[in-house]
Order: structure tokens, then C-alpha cells, then sequence
């Protein structure tokens, strides 16, 4: 196989082109600026372009497929060159399934823990020496790739309600038909794709009728929202399983669950945790492991990077960073480090960084969502804001969208720092939330201070 990539430097896209190419297939690339880490993974595999641009005598008839990527505009003179030619173009999703047709495969959709359902399924899959491609949207502890396509004769895939491309602007998990489907909860989010929440919903039904015939979907019953959508949209040919959180007990911090009759101490913890691992564990048995099996290998999981991470530990401080940034995230973050550390005041900052947080249409969801911490604090850049093109953000506006008065708001880094500086630490937990970098915030400095507390 001969393959381009329009936009080869992409988070993902570049992963897809090394899995590939280590499959023995031909691969090209294109991009108009390429970043770490894809930089040196392109040149450590031989993949990465000469120079940047965009250069359409790369794309030819000799190709047996183009792979466009959502960073490349619908005028890209190399899509252009594609369409002239009249080539097989897909989307990254696209061509997951053209790879993926022969394989089960296993999709986990959801506004929320996507990530980290999928993980643990490769994680307990890996554990009991089972053979599986997979795509996932982090950095996991020992996957050396968040993409990998072999021969294998199973697929886990994180399924995102994201956009395909520039030229297909439908979700991402609309293309590849699973047989074992999971949805993890419903909270609407992304509002520059998707303006309205009915618009938002339909996006699930949709997936719900693209499971293949005699599949099976795994929901999670303890969202009332996902539940309707699902009774809305049930099909008689698929099979049903909901669920909810797993059985399980807390005591001195640590966490022990009982799956189908196996119990295990587990490293993860808080509610929305233990329903992401009953969704793996029943995905897990349908790929034919007993419960005994995926409790042994559950026990070690210790999350994919920047979910519930432990950032720094004293004696009298523990301090986590979490990618929450959705409400029903920060809540649920923020209520599991509260059940799993109920002696311990609870310090709590979140960063406002997507285009539906910094938006001030959307901030009444953010209505209690922080109420559960002792103090809390919202961070957001001017600088992301002029990325995004919004306007500016009052801060008063922002207090009013928390529902809390007694909420830091804060727009400068420096004033992050000295608010970090100020916090007694010392008996509590600091958790940080944030799917940016607190505008280049420097917790390596926390770090050691918390170190040497």
C-alpha cells in the first residue's frame, strides 16, 4: 500500500503514519508546521518531511489512498491535487475502519472517561496476553504509541463525537461500526460544532444506529440523559447491557472493587473511575476474559497521563493534575478526590482552555461545579482567548457562572503563581484541572515544593 498524509504532524495523524509504515506500508507526508513530540517521532521512524508546505507533485496516481487531517483546510492545494485525480480520500476515522473491517471492534463513545475506559481495556487486554490493535487519545504506560494497526484480530478504539476533516464534518465515531459499543455518559460540550444540546444528542443516537447488527451496547444507567437517548433509540437487533458503579469499599485512601465475584485492590479511584472500569471489564468479557483475569490486571492500572495524575506527594500535602475541563468532569473529578480523601481540605483550580469554557454562553453549566472543594480558583489566559477569537471574559462573569462567591478568578499568570504561593498545603490536596498549561505555568516548581514540605 502507497499512502499520503495531508497534515502528517497531526497528534494522531503522525501516530497512524508510523503504525503503518511499520505494517510495511509506503508512506508520505505532508505539513505546514510539525511540532514535538510528532517532530522526532517522524524522524526517529524516516517519515518526517524534508520541509514544510504543502506540495501537490507528492500526491500522484500511484497512490492507493490520501489521508487528510483536520488541521488541513478545504482549499489545501495537495486535497485539491487528490480530487483532481480522483484518489480514495479519508478521514482519520475513515480509513481506522477500511484497516478495521475484518477485525472486532470495540468503540467507547461518551462526553466523558473515553480515554480512560479505552485504557484500561488495553491495559487488561495486554495484561492477559491478547492480541488487539487500538487508537487512544493519551500517552499510556507502556504503549510506546497511542495508534497501532497489525494483523490483529481485534481493535479497541477511543471514539470521539469530534469532527472527521475538513471535507467530512460529521462525528468521528459515525465511521467505524462497532460490534461492541460503549457510551460512558452524555454532557454537551464542544457548542462551536454542536450550538445546541438537541443537535449534540443526535449525534448519539446516530452512533447508537451505526452499532452492526447483533452487537452490543454497553451504557452507563446511572446517567438519566444517556438512558432517554438510549430508550429513544433502541433497536431490536442489538443487545443491551447498562451499568453502573462497581461495588466496592474505601478505607485509608485505598480503594478495593469486587467484579463479578473478584475483588482487588485498585490504584484508581473515585465513582466516575469505577464506572469506566465496569464498562472495560464488560467489554473485556465480551473479548472472552474472566473476571478473575481482569481484576489481576486491573489492580495495576495506574491511569492514562494527566487523568487523576499524582503530581507530588509530602507527608502533609498530595497534590493531582487531571485533564477535566467539561463540567461533568470537574464535578466528578472534584467529587472522587473529596470520597477518596475525606479528611483533607480539598484546593481546587481549574483552567478555563477550550473555545465552550472561555465562551460566556456556556458558563451557567459550570453552575456548582466546584462547590465541593474548600477552595477553588479558575484560571483562564487572554492569550487563549485571542486564539479562539473570543472576546474578552469579564471575570465577574465568570463568578457568576460558577454559582460561587467565594471563587478566585484569575486572568495573569503571575497571579496563578502568588495564589499558589499563598495556599497552605499543608493537610490538604491540590487538585489541578486544567486540558492546557495554566499559560506555561511551572509545576516543576510545585512539584518541589510540595517535595520539601
Amino acid at each position: 500500500m502507497n499512502i499520503h498524509f495531508i497534515s502528517i504532524g497531526g497528534s494522531v495523524m503522525h501516530q497512524l503514519a508510523i503504525a503503518l509504515k511499520r505494517k510495511g506500508y509506503q508512506i508520505t507526508g505532508s505539513d505546514d508546521e510539525i511540532f514535538e513530540p510528532a517532530l522526532s517521532n517522524l524522524k526517529s521512524e524516516g517519515l518526517l518531511p524534508a520541509e514544510t508546505g504543502w506540495f501537490p507533485d507528492r500526491v500522484h496516481a500511484g497512490l492507493n489512498a490520501v489521508i487528510l487531517g483536520m488541521h488541513a483546510r478545504i482549499d489545501n492545494p495537495e486535497l485539491q491535487r487528490a480530487r483532481e485525480l480522483d484518489l480514495p480520500i479519508y478521514s482519520f476515522p475513515e480509513y481506522i475502519y477500511q484497516e478495521s473491517r475484518g477485525k472486532k471492534r470495540v468503540a467507547v463513545g461518551g462526553s466523558h472517561g473515553k480515554t480512560t475506559t479505552t485504557a484500561m481495556i488495553m491495559h487488561a487486554l495486554r495484561g492477559a496476553g491478547q492480541p488487539f490493535d487500538y487508537l487512544v487519545g493519551a500517552r499510556l504506560q507502556g504503549f510506546d504509541q497511542s495508534v497501532n494497526i497489525t494483523d490483529a484480530p481485534v481493535i479497541v478504539c477511543e471514539a470521539d463525537e469530534y469532527p472527521a476533516s475538513a471535507i467530512e464534518k460529521r462525528p468521528k465515531f459515525h465511521f467505524l461500526f462497532p460490534q461492541v459499543a460503549i457510551l460512558t455518559g452524555i454532557a454537551w460540550d464542544h457548542i462551536n460544532v454542536f450550538p445546541t444540546f438537541e443537535i449534540y444528542l443526535e449525534q448519539f443516537r446516530i452512533f447508537i444506529g451505526m452499532i452492526e447488527k447483533g452487537g452490543i451496547l454497553i451504557y452507563n444507567d446511572t446517567d438519566p440523559v444517556l438512558v432517554q437517548v438510549v430508550e429513544e433509540t433502541r433497536r431490536d437487533d442489538l443487545r443491551y447491557q447498562p451499568y453502573g458503579v462497581l461495588p466496592h469499599t474505601i478505607a485509608d485512601g485505598r480503594t478495593t472493587v469486587t467484579i463479578d465475584g473478584a475483588t482487588t485492590e485498585v490504584t484508581v479511584f473515585g465513582n466516575h473511575n469505577l464506572l469506566n472500569m465496569h464498562a472495560a471489564w464488560l467489554a473485556c468479557k465480551e473479548l472472552g476474559l474472566d473476571a478473575g483475569t481482569f481484576a489481576r490486571h486491573i489492580a495495576d492500572f495506574t491511569g492514562a497521563a494527566r487523568r487523576l495524575e499524582l503530581l507530588a506527594r509530602s507527608e502533609g500535602t498530595i497534590a493531582y493534575r487531571d485533564f477535566a475541563h467539561a463540567p461533568s468532569k470537574v464535578k466528578a473529578t472534584i467529587e472522587a478526590v473529596r470520597q477518596q480523601y475525606p479528611g483533607r481540605r480539598l484546593l481546587a483550580v481549574l483552567e478555563l482552555h477550550t473555545y465552550s469554557s472561555l465562551n460566556e454562553a456556556f458558563l451557567d453549566e459550570y453552575s456548582g461545579a466546584l462547590d465541593a472543594a474548600d477552595a477553588a480558583a479558575v484560571f483562564f489566559s487572554k492569550h487563549a482567548l485571542e486564539l479562539k477569537r473570543l472576546p474578552d471574559l469579564p471575570l465577574a462573569v465568570v463568578k457568576e457562572g460558577f454559582a460561587r462567591p467565594d471563587l478566585d478568578v484569575i486572568n495573569e499568570r503571575p497571579a496563578l503563581e502568588a495564589w499558589l504561593e499563598r495556599a497552605d498545603l499543608e493537610g490538604a490536596v491540590l487538585l489541578l484541572m486544567s486540558s492546557g498549561n495554566y499559560d506555561g505555568l511551572d509545576l516543576g516548581a510545585l512539584q518541589q515544593r510540595i517535595a520539601g514540605a
